[in-house]
Order: C-alpha cells, then structure tokens, then sequence
C-alpha cells in the first residue's frame, strides 16, 4: 500500500515542510485619460441601478458588474479559509525542529512581521476599492507600468497556488485510497471548486462558512483531548510553561532572521482579501479592516493550537518532521484522532485553500483583462450576466490547474509561488510611501506612510532575499516575460498612460 504522502496544510505555507523540502532562506486615483486609450478600452462609469456601492464609488471609473453581497463577517470567514486555521498542524514538526521547539514563539514573529504589509494592504484598498489588488493598488498609486509588473508577479503566485494544492489533495487521497487514480481525485477537486466559484459570490460564502466550521470542529476537539491530556491527567509539561515562547539558550539574532523567513511564508494568504472588493459593500472601510483582522485573528488560532501541542508533546525531537502534530494527534485520542485531523487537512487544502485561490486568482484576471493589459482581455473581463461572476477567468484557472496538476513537477510549482507574492508585496509597501507621503505629502502621518511601509519592505526583502538560485532563475524568467509584455502593451496600447 502506498503510504500518505507528506501534507503540507495550506498552500501558504507549503514551501517548509513538504516531500522533504527545507527552508532556503495619478494622484487623484482616475484612470489613465480617455484620450489616450482606444474606444474598446475606456471603461464604462455608469453603474447599474442594482448597485450598491457607498460613498463617491463612481471615481474608480469602472461599472460595477460583480455582486455586491459581501461584508465584514464574509470577508473574515474567507481570510481565515484562505490562510487556513489548520494550517500549523502540516508544517509543525519541521517548525519545531528549527526553532528548538518555539513554535509560538515563530507565529508571534509572524503576526509582528506580516502586519506592516497588512496595513499597507488597508491604506491602499481604502483609496482604490477595485477588485485587482496589488496590480490595482500600484498601478494607480505609483505608475500604470509597475502596476501591471506587480499584477503579474501575483499571477505567479496565486495562478499556480490551486494547480499545486490539487495535485498535493490528490496525492494524499492517493495514499489513503490507492485504488483511485491522482488524476480522477485532481478532477474532482476543480469540478467541484470551479462550479462554486462560478455560480455566485453568495454561495462561495456559504461554501467558506461550512468548510471554515469542520475546520474548527477538529481543531476544538484536538484543544479538548490537549486541555485535558495536560491540566487535567498532568501528562507532558504537565501544565503552564514558558519553554514554547522562550528559551534563553536559544533566542538569538540567528533564531530570529529563521523565524522570520518561516513564519512570513507562513501567513501568505491575507492579501487575497483586497481581491473582493467589488464584491463588498462599503469596500473602503471594509476591506482594510477584514485583512488586518484576519491577520490577527488567524495568528492568535495558530498560537493558541502550537502552543498546546508543544505542552502535550514537549521534547520536539522526537517528531517526524513531517507529521508531527498528527503524532500528536495520535497521542492524544488513538488512530482515530490521528485519521481524522489529516482527512479534514487534506479537505482543507483541496477544496477549502483552493477554492478561495481560485475565487482570488479570477477576479485579478478579470481586472487586468477590463483594463486591456493581458492577451484575450476581452475574454478574461466577462461576466455573466445571471451568477454575475467572471466565469471565463474561472474556467481558464480550473482547465489550467488541471495541466499544471497533472505535468508540471511539485516543486517546480513552489519555485515561482512564493517569490512572486513577495516581489508584489515589496512593490506595494513602496506604492504607500509614494503616493501617500510624495503625491498627497501627508507629511504628518511619518509612521503609517513612512516607518510601517519601510519596515514591511525590509522584512518581505530579508525573506525574498533567502530564496535559492533555482527560485531565483524561475522567478526572474517570469518578471522578464511580464516585463516585454508590458512594455510591448505600452508602446501599442498605451494603456499605461500616467493619470494626470
């Protein structure tokens, strides 16, 4: 029988922990003017009565054509699918052997890190409220050319995150049920999410809500079995302890530049978010608050579940590296515990994970195609007219994952998935300081516009920077493509016209 393979838990944080893999470390915010762009390109201003867009919305210069149906708590639920309360469970043990068993301690370097991108997130999507995210932020923030280069960094990142979680999902069922071929299970998964995705923004909703409760159903059963196995039985640390968020010996500039890398890989995902802003009432407010929330929320989840299972287990060396906290699992509740936290991972990743990957990866492909700045824009900017989703970028991603998953090695994938996202987040954090603090001379606002863009660019560059030759080779190749793509739009297009 073949055995599991290794799970990794949430694409985010894939990089550290699978198949044996080690860690390597205008002003005015208006679209480019009409004058300069062909007839097909201006985009239309007027909104449909149905529209519910608040305040001033018309001055993103686009109709609304997305649903808007979301708010605040659907915003969460997706945040928290996307980086996946679960997701320490995957890479815990590889963690613990790394940090010396702080685990905790990683994640809280983690939320530290992360935080000053997540506000550079809520700046930027309080002032642009458009559905391309990154690509949209830089594009009308800094310039229309950076802006693409930055929409195509993220292509890489999130147009290859569901190829990679369905051929992972497929693999471990594989392993479970060796009968089923990987790519009857690979099918499966995109059928499934591509249907969801494209039969309306209301029912993804639902879909995240019930995916995100069986998520917290196994996690608060493994806290209960935790709680009791150690306050109450006194087995393991046998009660409180401070070893799991510091150890003199240990805590030094080296563990910190490690927990850094690991643990800013680890909460990649809360970005996505900003990609549902035409889908969102309220989207100036809204938006920014659902991804520093989530950021928070989801770093307390993963603190809380690591530390516990550092106090049920506290000598990390003798956990298999790869499956770790499902030993854990086992000790706490038998065989059964042990199945039942990796089934509800797998589904976590296959459906759950890559369900709002393909939900974000589309409505970018639906922004950059409404702007003219993609081949077949045309084709990626349409919506039908009765679910009211971009349906053909929806099915452009399934049929695409489906050949990734298939032909294109794992850890091909992984080379560009991450070393686009942070490339964008880079571009980003300067997109604040520039339009911010040299366009609108906010001079007075030195820590949101100044000091907390500054640091989130050093800390994603410090990441970046860790990456090995071959990521490096992959990822610089496709920066490359975008950038005579882009520069070849410009010149016959002209769609990157800085606003006046």
């Amino acid at each position: 029988m073949v055995g599991i393979p290794t799970y990794p838990g949430c694409w985010i944080s894939c990089t550290i922990g699978i198949r044996n893999q080690r860690l390597t470390l205008t002003s005015n915010g208006n679209l480019p003017m009409a004058a300069s762009l062909p007839a097909s390109v201006v985009p239309n201003t007027t909104l449909p009565a149905d529209s519910t867009v608040a305040g001033d919305d018309q001055s993103t210069g686009y109709r609304q054509e997305l649903k808007r149906a979301l708010g605040l708590r659907h915003l969460l639920v997706y945040g928290m699918i996307t980086m996946v309360p679960i997701a320490p469970m995957s890479v815990y043990g590889f963690v613990a052997k790394q940090s010396h068993g702080m685990v905790p301690l990683v994640y809280v370097v983690g939320i530290v890190a992360m935080l000053f991108t997540a506000l550079s997130y809520k700046h930027l999507s309080g002032v642009f409220p458009i559905a391309g995210s990154v690509y949209s932020y830089v594009q009308r923030g800094w310039h229309p050319y950076l802006g693409f280069l930055a929409g195509w960094m993220i292509l890489a990142d999130y147009l290859l995150v569901p190829a990679l979680l369905y051929a992972f999902s497929a693999s471990w069922l594989h392993g479970l049920l060796p009968a089923v071929p990987i790519g009857v299970w690979v099918l499966a998964f995109v059928i499934f999410n591509a249907g969801v995705n494209i039969l309306g923004i209301e029912l993804q909703a639902k879909a995240h809500f019930a995916l995100l409760i069986l998520e917290l159903i196994a996690l608060l059963i493994f806290v209960a079995f935790a709680i009791e196995f150690v306050f109450v039985l006194k087995h393991g640390a046998g009660g409180w302890s401070a070893a799991p968020f510091f150890q003199s010996g240990h805590v030094n500039s080296g563990f910190i530049a490690t927990a850094t890398s690991i643990a800013v890989l680890s909460f990649l995902g809360f970005d996505a978010i900003s990609t549902l802003s035409e889908e969102v009432d309220n989207p100036r407010k809204t938006v920014g608050n659902a991804t520093v929330l989530s950021l928070l929320l989801l770093g307390a989840i993963f603190i809380a579940q690591t530390y516990l299972a550092a106090l049920v287990h506290p000598d990390y060396s003798t956990l298999d590296p790869e499956l770790g906290f499902f030993q854990i699992g086992r000790e706490l509740g038998g065989p059964w515990l042990y199945t039942l936290l990796l089934v509800v991972n797998i589904i976590a990743a296959g459906i759950a994970s890559a369900l709002a990957a393909q939900l974000a990866i589309a409505r970018i492909l639906y922004s950059m195609g409404r702007d003219r700045v993609l081949p077949a824009a045309g084709f990626l900017s349409h919506v039908h007219p009765g679910w009211r989703t971009p349906v053909n970028a929806i099915l452009l991603v399934a049929s695409s994952s489906i050949v990734l998953a298939s032909f294109v090695p794992e850890e091909v994938i992984l080379k560009l998935v991450n070393f686009g996202a942070l490339t964008a987040f880079m571009l980003l954090n300067i997109t604040v300081f520039v339009y911010f603090y040299l366009k609108e001379k906010q001079y007075l606002h030195v820590f949101s516009y100044l000091v907390f863009p500054a640091l989130g660019l050093l800390i994603v560059a410090f990441v970046w920077s860790g990456f090995d030759r071959t990521t490096f080779l992959f990822g610089c190749s496709w920066l490359l493509v975008g950038a005579i793509l882009g520069a070849f739009k410009y010149k016959n297009f002209k769609s990157f016209e800085s606003p006046t």
